[in-house]
C-alpha cells in the first residue's frame, strides 16, 4: 500500500472491494502456494491509486 495512504482514506465501498478481495486472496492461497493472486494484487492496487489520486487533489 502507498505509504502516505491511511485506512481513513478510503471511502466505505473502497474499503469493502478491498477485505472483499483480500478474501478471494486467501481463499486462492489455501489451495496451494502454486495458485496466481496478482490479478487481484492489481485491482487492490488501482484502488490504492484511486484513493491516493483523490488525496492528492484534495477531493
Amino acid at each position: 500500500m502507498a505509504d502516505d495512504l491511511r485506512f481513513s482514506d478510503f471511502t466505505a465501498g473502497e474499503k469493502v472491494r478491498i477485505a472483499f478481495h483480500v478474501a478471494r486472496m486467501a481463499k486462492r492461497g489455501m489451495a496451494g502456494p502454486t495458485v496466481d493472486t496478482s490479478d487481484l494484487k492489481r485491482r487492490i492496487e488501482r484502488i490504492e491509486k484511486r484513493a491516493e489520486r483523490r488525496k492528492k487533489n484534495g477531493k
